[in-house]
């Protein structure tokens, strides 16, 4: 018999289902903050719910608590002031694997239903964890709602979908009936049990709190694992939400809450020892390449979904949309301020310049035309700041200093430091172009994350292609784009991305950019580069989170 809460969101999967196998848009979740979807009061019920938290403790009913630890600070410069409760790692993962045993029991039809009624009561609170997302990341705030919020529910039940389909392959059981010629045949009855690995582990970023950890998060869970939910040190709140929600719906089914936990560590050490414990099976990361690897080396126990640092670029050989691409690349340029791993930082331009519908145009002309764009769209203060949001921490706010100064190239356009006249000591900094050769690698061939982004001067449009090549088969990206009125180009760059194992977007010039991803539709990440070991998602992302566990007998 089917589960209650999957026969309730059956048509929420099912829609999650066609969407992974056609690849069309879809979604369940409406990413626009109304007050017609998401009920008249939605937005002040949640801002009030976010501002509840502010200066007090957040009160979880976990094992093994030994004290309290906060220390978040807001990129807009408010003060948050709140304590979240620090709890003894072994507890966690003891809680943890005692839980296991009743959501192993409800099966992969009780797992699915409850992670869709837990992501519907998500959807819920989008307005509560948009404004805990904006307040930690420095994200601005239709970003905030729309990453923070349906977005990243859509890669939550993204993972569910392929947990469910993966889980679903498998049969319960089967008579098993071998001939034996003239003697009675052999016959056996044959039980197949999924079952999860371990105690999962999701370590947060700091920048997209829900976006990059609701996959692993949902992914584990959904196919019988415990999960633990390691945040970054500045953005817990977003993450304490999202597990108290996660603890209430597993109560109200009967399913001991302790099966996902908010682990908030205090030193490195602690996530050290958590990540390599012999029950920890799987280890969800977005970081720095130097603790991925780290994880990846170490967690020898365990299977690592990691998520690292790439240079993303883009080569430019033609357009025929000139004025647009401009303004594509200025917005791309901008958003969040760079601090998104999808963002472009290198631009690969032609010495000899390129052709568009306007003539001719220059490599010096490009690199001021693409200046003038990112000032003319950050020119009136309101889309300025609904686009760049905050800085989130100290050491982006270092390098975009580092690469004003023109250490690492020829300055094109300096970042600027704008007043937020809503959040007055809000850290906001506007991006900053560099031109540079292509033999200057040590500037670009390396991520530099936030506002920081290089225009460099190649020999030639082949020559651009095979450095994009290059630099993401040794550095990895997570995204690539090309601009190219011919085909053969096209066709070049295209071959290029399937060697180097890359995204590629072609001739954005209207309102999709190359550091957006959308669920269901697009692959985030290969996992084929060195930018990341993992997609999000595919069944690979699900698959080797469970086993299955048979049993067979003679009837």
């Amino acid at each position: 018999m089917s589960h209650p809460l999957l026969d309730k969101h059956r048509d929420t999967l099912d829609g999650a289902l066609s969407a992974i196998a056609t690849r069309g848009y879809w979604t369940p979740f409406p990413e626009m903050p109304s007050p017609k979807l998401y009920g008249e009061t939605s937005a002040d019920d949640g801002k009030r719910a976010f501002e509840a938290h502010l200066g007090k403790r957040f009160e979880f009913d976990q094992p093994g608590q030994t004290g309290w630890h906060g220390g978040e600070a807001s990129p807009y410069g408010i003060a948050l002031d709140v304590s979240y409760p620090v709890c003894d790692p072994d507890a966690l993962i003891s809680a943890g694997l005692e839980a296991m045993k009743g959501w192993q029991a409800v099966g992969a039809d009780g797992r699915t239903g409850i992670c869709l009624e837990i992501l519907d009561r998500l959807n819920k609170q989008s307005f509560e964890i948009a404004h805990a997302v904006m307040m930690t990341t420095g994200q601005g705030w239709m970003m905030a709602f729309q990453a923070g919020g349906p977005h990243a529910q859509d890669r939550g039940l993204e993972a569910v979908t392929y947990a469910w389909r993966e889980q679903s392959f498998v049969p319960a059981e089967t008579t098993w009936e071998k001939p034996q010629g003239k003697n009675p045949p052999l016959v056996m009855k044959k039980d197949f049990q999924v079952v999860g690995r371990g105690v999962g582990l999701v370590i947060g970023c700091g920048t997209f709190p829900t976006w990059n950890t609701y996959p692993g998060l949902f992914a584990a869970l959904a196919t019988g694992n415990a999960v633990i939910v390691k945040p970054h040190s500045n953005a817990i709140l977003p993450a304490a939400i999202t597990v108290r929600t996660i603890r209430a719906v597993l109560a109200e089914n009967g399913i001991d809450p302790n099966l996902v936990s908010l682990c908030v560590a205090t030193q490195r050490s602690v996530t050290q020892k958590l990540a390599t414990h012999p029950a920890v099976k799987s280890v969800d990361f977005t970081g720095s390449n130097v603790f991925g690897q780290w994880l990846i080396d170490n967690c020898r126990q365990a299977q690592v979904y990691a998520e690292l640092a790439g240079v993303n670029n883009i080569v430019i050989d033609s357009t025929d949309s000139y004025k647009a691409m401009l303004g594509n690349l200025a917005f791309t340029l901008s958003l969040y301020s760079g601090q998104m791993c999808t963002t472009s930082q290198a631009i690969f331009v032609p010495a000899g310049g390129i052709e568009t519908e306007d003539g001719h145009k220059s490599y010096d002309e490009f690199c001021a035309d693409l200046a003038r764009a990112v000032e003319r769209f950050l020119s009136k203060p309101e889309v300025a700041h609904a686009v760049l949001g905050a800085i989130q921490s100290a050491d982006t706010a270092e390098r975009i200093d580092i690469a004003n100064s023109g250490e690492l190239g020829k300055v094109v356009l300096a970042s600027q430091k704008l007043d937020n006249p809503e959040f007055p000591n809000a850290k906001v900094r506007t991006p900053v172009l560099l031109a540079c050769d292509a033999a200057d690698e040590k500037a670009y061939m390396e991520e530099r994350f936030g506002p920081i982004s290089f225009i460099v001067k190649v020999a030639d449009t082949a020559a651009g292609i095979a450095l994009s090549e290059r630099v993401v088969s040794v550095h990895g990206a997570l995204t690539v784009g090309l601009y190219s009125t011919k085909q053969a180009v096209i066709d070049a760059m295209t071959e290029a991305t399937w060697r180097g194992k890359v995204a590629l977007s072609i001739n954005l010039t209207g309102g999709v950019f190359v550091n957006q991803s959308a669920a269901f539709s697009d692959y985030h990440g290969t996992g084929g580069n060195p930018a990341a070991n993992a997609s999000y998602a595919d069944s690979a992302f699900v698959a080797n989170r469970f086993r299955v566990v048979q049993r067979r007998y003679h009837v």
